[in-house]
């Protein structure tokens, strides 16, 4: 579950047993997890967006290291 921490002006990724601080635009990734959107649709939004920035190599991949985690299915 995504959180706004107002106390810290951080995002967290809420957890059954840990809390994950998110830094840089991973809240822009998580966020847009919602289970109707596939990774091809966040690449796309993100990279249009973000221009220049490389999302279609490291989006996938960021995805991929959360899913190894267990942060998301």
């Amino acid at each position: 579950m995504l959180r706004r921490d107002r106390v810290r002006e951080a995002d967290l990724l809420v957890l059954p047993e840990r809390v994950v601080v998110l830094t840089g635009r991973a809240v822009d990734i998580v966020r847009r997890c919602d289970g109707r959107r596939e990774v091809a649709a966040i690449v796309g939004e993100l990279a249009e967006r973000f221009p220049g920035a490389p999302v279609p190599d490291e989006v996938p991949a960021f995805l991929a290291r959360l899913r190894e985690q267990g942060w998301l299915r």
